[in-house]
């Protein structure tokens, strides 16, 4: 059964902490940083020995491209999904074609070392938020739709199930919700004109969302990942969307509006999550599982959508994924190094 916390651990091997925690009936996933990455094999080792303890575990990482990419070492490194949107405006066929490849090349990969999915892709505009960027494939919607759409379907290829982020939008919102409260005073006709008909036209394809650590004070008094108003109101009843809601970190600055770690939990869950992400601190996932732990589990049946189709192979020192891997990865590096492809 999966629980509805995800947590992280500190090394590259499980500890017996680590171990004991990993048997807790509400801990439902685990997500890998770059500390506990060293290599292919290191990480399949990793999430191999997670499975032997807990066979029904959920793992993710962030493997976005650009500046969010955890797996390196060994890895392809992958351009920022804005890269796709700059040839977008010259060679439109390229780049979906290049976004489509990029997709599959990423899940490949993670699926590969035994990580059933990465959270991605963000869907947020490139606006004024410093923290999204190039994180975002374009700066408008019309072009962050067909890319988005290209990489949904390489990952889908691939295996992998796929996470949208930050709805309903966190590109238009300048403060950096890790660090800081993020407040978006605009109206509601105003964001799902501008920032949520990515999320809207690609809700298909998605099979599953995280909403922001943001605050749209002029529709909710709560963060989106908080509000019963955006998770219940909107995504379930007017959108009717049925896959995971995850929420984002619940250590971010922007969640402590909730208080601490079991208060944070129990209103990201209350408000309709699926599962509640607690990480870079131990003491704040033993607190937030401590809050929950004779709550009900989430629902299974969602949460089983996000099982990736991880390859029974052993991984050796290096990857080898076969001939159009290779191919693959070697036009996504040339693109990310000079654009050409």
């Amino acid at each position: 059964m999966i629980g509805a916390l995800m947590l992280d651990i500190a090394g590259t091997e499980l500890t017996q902490e680590d171990i004991e925690l990993l048997k807790s009936p509400q801990v439902g996933g685990m997500i890998l940083f770059g500390r506990n990455i060293e290599s292919a094999k290191q990480v399949r080792a990793l999430t191999d020995h997670m499975r032997r303890i807990r066979p029904d575990i959920l793992i993710a990482v962030d493997q976005e491209g650009g500046r969010v990419q955890r797996l390196k070492n060994g890895f392809t490194l992958l351009p920022a999904m804005g890269k796709f949107g700059d040839l977008y405006l010259t060679e439109p066929e390229k780049a979906l074609e290049l976004a489509e490849q990029c997709g599959w090349l990423m899940a490949a990969e993670v699926l590969a070392v035994g990580i059933d999915f990465s959270f991605a892709p963000v869907l947020d505009l490139n606006d004024i938020s410093d923290v999204i960027g190039d994180r975002s494939f374009a700066k408008n919607m019309q072009d962050i739709v067909p890319l988005a759409s290209a990489f949904l379907k390489g990952m889908k290829r691939a295996g992998m199930a796929s996470t949208g982020k930050h709805f309903p939008g966190h590109g238009s919102v300048k403060a950096d919700s890790h660090v800081a409260a993020a407040i978006d005073s605009r109206s509601y006709q105003e964001i799902y004109q501008k920032d949520m008909q990515s999320f809207i036209q690609l809700q298909d394809q998605l099979d599953a969302l995280m909403p922001a650590h943001v605050i749209y004070e002029n529709v909710d008094p709560n963060p989106a990942g908080f509000s019963k108003y955006w998770i219940q109101n909107i995504l379930r009843q007017e959108l009717k969307f049925d896959g995971v809601l995850f929420s984002d970190d619940l250590s971010m600055q922007a969640a402590c509006v909730a208080g601490g770690a079991d208060a944070r939990i129990q209103a990201a869950l209350s408000a309709g999550c699926d599962m509640g992400l607690v990480c870079n601190s131990r003491e704040s996932a033993c607190i937030a599982l401590a809050g929950i732990e004779n709550l009900p589990l989430p629902n299974q049946e969602r949460l089983e959508r996000m099982r990736g189709k991880i390859p029974n192979i052993i991984i050796g020192e290096y990857l080898d994924l076969g001939s159009e891997w290779a191919a693959i990865r070697d036009r996504i590096t040339a693109f990310r190094n000079t654009g050409l492809a």
